[in-house]
């Protein structure tokens, strides 16, 4: 494909402000085609069409990071990518709780295991400067790496700077209020507990948009029905039950503490 257009490519990560990028920033952009994660199958060929001189793609990639990225160069030859990174230990927090409300059975220390490597997740995925790396390698371009935590402290300037970086104007009215509020893990636990119970099993989204609303959707409201019941429950009722063990995040955090420093020099 003929580059003739500039092309800026966001790339997540998942539970790092992609939702409210996606939603409340990009949609209101001037001056830039901006393609949404529900067309990015078809992004190479929407690019190909458009009359505008710049084009903004958005996709979360988390394990799929190095294949998709790989996939749209070949599409869309050295794209401008956008990522923002979230401190290893908040983050596979962050990750771990997504699953549990979606009715994950593991416990933390089977997600990711520092000792033995086993977990869900790799020990080699949460290092960010080999993304990076990757990035750089791929794209031909340094890519402008963002903070979560510049978007909680000041989210007019991490909206600028992404602004800047594509060179169009910041939008007059963006909604900085969160759009997903997370659950609380008394409300994560209860849920946990019904489902290692009564259910035994992990529902599994499907590729397929009917089967997924058919099978996989009616589990995610009854869940959510519990998570919003558990809010009934006393505290006292769970006892000094943690989902996450804090020391066990904090071996995360130490783990990471000098990749995450690498990429907060940058």
């Amino acid at each position: 494909m003929k580059q003739s257009k500039e092309v800026f490519f966001h790339v997540g990560l998942g539970k790092v402000a992609s939702t409210f990028l996606q939603q409340q920033l990009f949609p209101k952009l001037c001056g830039i085609h901006y393609i949404g994660p529900q067309q990015y199958k078809m992004s190479a060929a929407i690019i190909r069409r458009s009359k505008e001189s710049k084009i903004l793609v958005s996709r979360e990639f988390d394990k799929q990071l190095e294949e998709e990225l790989r996939w749209f160069c070949q599409e869309v030859p050295h794209p401008h990518v956008i990522i923002c990174l979230r401190r290893q230990d908040d983050w596979i927090a962050s990750q771990y709780r997504r699953r549990v409300k979606n009715g994950w059975l593991i416990p933390f220390d089977e997600f990711i295991d520092l000792e033995k490597d086993q977990g869900y997740w790799k020990k080699e995925e949460l290092y960010y400067q080999p993304k990076i790396d990757l990035i750089k390698e791929i794209t031909g371009h340094e890519p402008l790496v963002m903070r979560y935590d510049q978007l909680r402290e000041k989210p007019e300037v991490f909206v600028r700077q992404i602004c800047d970086f594509m060179d169009v104007p910041v939008p007059e009215s963006v909604n900085y209020h969160p759009i997903h509020r997370s659950f609380k893990d008394k409300q994560l636990i209860v849920l946990q507990w019904f489902c290692r119970t009564f259910v035994r099993s992990v529902p599994r989204g499907r590729s397929n948009k009917i089967l997924h609303w058919l099978l996989y959707r009616p589990a995610w409201a009854f869940y959510h029905l519990i998570l919003y019941g558990a809010t009934l429950i006393p505290r006292s009722w769970i006892g000094r039950r943690e989902l996450i063990d804090p020391e066990a995040l904090e071996s995360v955090r130490k783990l990471y503490e000098m990749d995450w420093e690498q990429v907060m020099k940058a």
